[in-house]
């Protein structure tokens, strides 16, 4: 760590020694060239995801796909808790009724690895949402 500090404080001063300076003005906006910013259009608010039934997996897709989490993932995920544990971790997902975190995420203390902390970085939540998808014109061809 003390490597990496040292060499980018050795870049920063070497660029500072170039002898180039940085522009520090910045080129006056014509605000008459943006046009009118008026919203006209209000629409209703998009209706709510609808997540699958209680107890109801999602079926994987392909093999060795991470479960997707059938449920809103709003949970906080910091360095000190882990939101998803208090219901997923071994010892209390039976009595939660909710899938236990694999054992392949687990040390043999019972902890769970921090490899394996940030849950929804693999983990993510589906949900059937009925909104509009957005437009594009991509084609395959």
């Amino acid at each position: 760590m003390k490597k990496v500090l040292t060499l980018a404080a050795l870049v920063m001063a070497l660029s500072a020694c170039s002898g180039q300076q940085a522009n520090t003005q910045a080129e006056p906006v014509n605000i008459s060239s943006l046009g009118k910013s008026e919203i006209t259009d209000i629409r209703a608010a998009d209706p709510a995801p609808l997540y699958p039934k209680r107890g109801k997996s999602i079926e994987r897709t392909f093999v060795h796909q991470p479960p997707m989490i059938p449920h809103k993932a709003d949970y906080p995920i910091t360095l000190k808790k882990n939101g998803c544990i208090s219901c997923h971790s071994p010892a209390k997902a039976k009595r939660m009724k909710a899938t236990a975190v694999d054992p392949s995420h687990m040390l043999a203390d019972g902890k769970l690895n921090n490899e394996y902390y940030n849950c929804t970085q693999c983990h993510t939540p589906q949900a059937e949402n009925k909104q509009q998808l957005v437009e594009n014109d991509f084609s395959a061809q």
